[in-house]
């Protein structure tokens, strides 16, 4: 799909307003343009990112490399091809070259398992200059995460291996999966295989590669070269335990010849994102000295020896963090109140200070000191992102992309507006409303309350598609940030423990009522309420103790912690937000459970779960569906073949779109009234 085009025809109706516009729908996403992953030029005059848009006839996404150039003066241009999916862009040292991963059927190694099966990503090389772009790796389970060595003639690179890559398929006497660890599958990736993932160099004038770590018990990540090119960081939990609920990460440091390990990082809990100083004497990561501590940010010596905090009161969680521009300061990212910003840390004065500001979101940061510039991606509550350039404090910002723009000619976005308001028990809450597309004064409208997951997540003011779908059906909408959610400091964050469904669920209620309150054209007898995970365990906890709302669509929602705490793939995971390990006192976590008191329901409840969810087992969707239907709820469950836990957001693009579909639905039946709303699957 090229940049700008959108479907001739929706699947939805939509709310027209002002000059005929329209409110967005559910199948807009087909027509999205998303961009991430910039990287600025050694010389500071390119940038390359990766820009993903939908093949909706076979609903998939198609990835791209794009360059254009930091002032802004000429448009995008194109420079990996057509038909194949392309990511990861990083320039080698000198600027003439651009690595990339790409899956290319026919010039790279694939999986062994038949013709059938899909190729594995490679690395291949472009020349600035000009010809096509050629593999340099081959290696037999692909390429993942690589980084170019200071000097531009070796890559190192993520790979997995195991031991069986040395046995051929065919020869395999038994096709059981056979366990020894207490970790054996996660959402995102599935089931484990005996493969690891471990550090691997590249000759590129040869292609040779040569396995630099190795071990059956751990993965090795996030490989980062010294600056003189001589040793390479990486983050490993090297206990023996890391499939064994471990949560002991480190930062190693290897010879980039091979050789003995120097430990760098000396916490008992997991350090990660090793960053080299510019002069390669120190590495600084982010450690925590105990589980569920917001990350601190350490700097410790290159060759080993104790680390020291170089951040005061720091109240955030640091991610993408990266040295510079130069060696006075480190940068980091970090989600506050709603927002997400990049930040810096004076290595002098030990001070936190904000670079980026305003009611956006802002991510993806890249930096050239010599050019004495900044890029990073930001998008907003009514705009998806768009890629941005400005000096090295912030100031100065240009666009340097213009992504959607024919969408949003066609389309009116809704608002959101900040509420403020106390708990029960004073505590501050962010609250945020959203008013129906077409709004006019004097008429009733609906009320959809939306919960986020996690709980460790935060809403705010970036995009939320399924928020602007719900406006432009002509519903209002309220969320806001409980107990429990991130970007509030860790008391904020940590307020859940021994407390799902307590002070969560009048943190909650309460922004209801300050919304009806401010905004009394909400109509009390037509509220839904709807949330995926931790948002779908607080819809199902809000349907047994309430009947306020008159329609629940719940996602991936957790409904038993006793079931669900023995077969997710976090196996045992909740003991830091309760008193402590299941099977130490097993009441708490039933009492806690939305399942207790499903003999209160009497709200009509949709419920969306995904068969390959390992994150909240496909049983707590089932669960609670036939609970609900033992005692006579109006209730319908609808399953999604192939998909994990996170459908909304990675998920086969036509089952997310109709996954919306369901919701507009369920709400429109309920809410509206429409006895003759037609179920997605019946169109």
């Amino acid at each position: 799909m090229k940049p700008g085009l959108i479907p001739a025809a929706f699947l939805v109706s939509v709310v027209l307003s002002g000059a005929g516009k329209r409110g967005i729908t559910s199948a807009d996403y087909f027509a999205f343009e998303n961009i991430s992953d910039a990287h600025i030029s050694p010389d500071g005059k390119q940038v390359a990112y990766v820009l993903t848009t939908v093949d909706q006839k076979r609903t998939r996404r198609d990835n791209s490399i794009w360059l254009v150039a930091i002032d802004g003066k000429s448009a995008p241009r194109r420079l990996t091809a057509e038909g194949v999916n392309s990511n990861s862009p990083r320039w080698s040292p000198d600027g003439s070259r651009l690595a990339f991963l790409s899956t290319r059927s026919g010039s790279a190694a694939t999986s062994g398992g038949g013709e059938s099966d899909p190729p594995h990503p490679q690395i291949y090389i472009l020349h600035l200059d000009g010809g096509e772009a050629q593999a340099v790796t081959h290696m037999k389970n692909g390429a993942g995460v690589f980084q170019w060595s200071p000097d531009g003639k070796r890559l190192v690179v993520l790979s997995r291996t195991g031991p069986s890559d040395n046995v051929t398929p065919s020869a395999r006497k038994s096709d059981v999966r056979h366990y020894a660890h207490i970790s054996y599958k996660f959402n995102d990736t599935g089931w484990f295989d005996d493969k690891r993932s471990h550090l691997w160099v590249v000759e590129i004038g040869t292609g040779a590669a040569r396995q630099l770590t190795s071990g059956e018990d751990w993965n090795d990540l996030d490989p980062q070269w010294s600056p003189d090119g001589t040793r390479i960081a990486f983050v490993s939990d090297r206990t023996g335990k890391e499939f064994d609920d471990g949560h002991n990460k480190d930062i190693w440091v290897i010879p980039a010849e091979g050789g003995s390990l120097t430990r760098i990082s000396d916490h008992d809990y997991d350090d990660t994102q090793p960053r080299w100083s510019p002069d390669g004497k120190s590495i600084a990561f982010a450690g925590q000295m105990q589980r569920r501590q917001f990350p601190k940010l350490y700097v410790a010596p290159a060759g080993g020896g104790k680390s020291s905090e170089v951040a005061d009161n720091l109240d955030l969680i640091p991610t993408d963090l990266h040295w510079g521009p130069g060696s006075r300061e480190l940068r980091f990212e970090s989600g506050t109140k709603g927002t997400t910003h990049i930040f810096r840390v004076d290595l002098e004065s030990r001070k936190v200070s904000q670079v980026t500001s305003g009611e956006r979101a802002v991510r993806g940061c890249d930096a050239n000191r010599g050019a004495g510039v900044i890029t990073y991606t930001s998008n907003n509550f009514q705009h998806l992102d768009d890629l941005y350039a400005a000096s090295l404090d912030g100031s100065g910002e240009r666009p340097l992309t213009h992504l959607n723009t024919t969408l949003w000619a066609g389309v009116e976005t809704a608002a959101v507006e900040r509420l403020p308001y106390k708990s029960t028990d004073g505590w501050d809450i962010d609250g945020f409303f959203v008013k129906p597309v077409g709004w006019q004064p004097g008429r009733k409208y609906p009320m959809i309350l939306s919960i986020h997951g996690g709980p460790a997540g935060q809403y705010g003011v970036d995009w939320y598609h399924e928020f602007q779908v719900y406006a432009g059906k002509g519903w209002a909408v309220f969320f806001c940030n409980p107990r429990g959610s991130t970007g509030y400091g860790q008391k904020f964050e940590r307020g859940i423990v021994n407390n799902w469904g307590g002070m969560d669920y009048q943190d909650v209620m309460a922004g209801v009522d300050a919304a009806l309150k401010k905004y009394p054209w909400v109509d009390t007898d037509r509220l839904g309420v709807t949330g995926g995970s931790y948002g779908g365990f607080m819809t199902n906890w809000i349907l047994g103790h309430t009947t306020r709302f008159k329609a629940a669509v719940t996602l991936r929602s957790v409904v038993n912690f006793i079931s669900d705490d023995g077969t997710r793939d976090g196996a045992y995971g909740h003991q830091e937000d309760f008193k402590g390990f299941l099977f130490d006192d097993f009441e708490q976590y039933w009492n806690a459970s939305p399942l207790k008191y499903a003999k209160n329901v009497k709200t009509p409840t949709l419920i969306l779960h995904s068969d390959n969810d390992y994150r909240v087992p496909l049983e707590q969707g089932e669960q609670w569906f036939r609970a609900l239907k033992h005692y006579g709820v109006n209730a319908e469950l609808v399953i999604f073949p192939r998909e994990n836990h996170n459908l909304t957001r990675t998920g086969e693009p036509k089952h997310l779109v109709e996954s919306l579909d369901w919701q507009c639905y369920w709400f429109d039946k309920y809410l509206n009234g429409n006895k003759d709303a037609k179920a997605p699957d019946s169109l």
